[in-house]
């Protein structure tokens, strides 16, 4: 089944998944922030399908707010619209973002010398609470 997205279909998937990034890598900032960001990322550009053709560039000129707060306040409401949207069109393109989503989230936790901190595994847990709520 072919998927029709518009630009502003694209940007809420685009902010949604580089969204989740950015909460992992703010939540993981006692560690290496840097380091979170960069294996989420990597995560979100090895997407494939159509979901990996948008996710191949981050999105241009969002302005996520200044704490996590605001951040969260955009990221976890696009994360349940993106698979609200994906869903009336592909399940099967649902269930990639899903999974794209969680392999970044699980990338960027990483190996923190054994066990990822509460910080991270809290933020993981809203991040999939999002994802799931659609």
């Amino acid at each position: 089944m072919a998927i029709t997205l518009i630009d502003q279909d694209k940007l809420t998937l685009r902010t949604a998944a580089w969204g989740a990034v950015s909460l992992m890598s703010a939540a993981g900032a006692a560690g290496s922030a840097h380091k979170v960001a960069t294996e989420g990322s990597i995560a979100l550009t090895s997407a494939t399908g159509p979901v990996g053709h948008v996710l191949a560039k981050a999105p241009k000129g969002v302005k996520y707010g200044k704490t996590v707060a605001a951040l969260a306040d955009q990221v976890l409401p696009a994360l349940t619209a993106s698979m609200n949207l994906l869903r009336q069109q592909d399940p099967a393109e649902a269930d990639n973002f899903r999974s794209t989503v969680m392999v970044a989230v699980e990338a960027s936790i990483g190996d923190h010398q054994g066990r990822p901190s509460p910080t991270l595994t809290d933020m993981a847990r809203k991040i999939t609470a999002a994802l799931d709520a659609a």
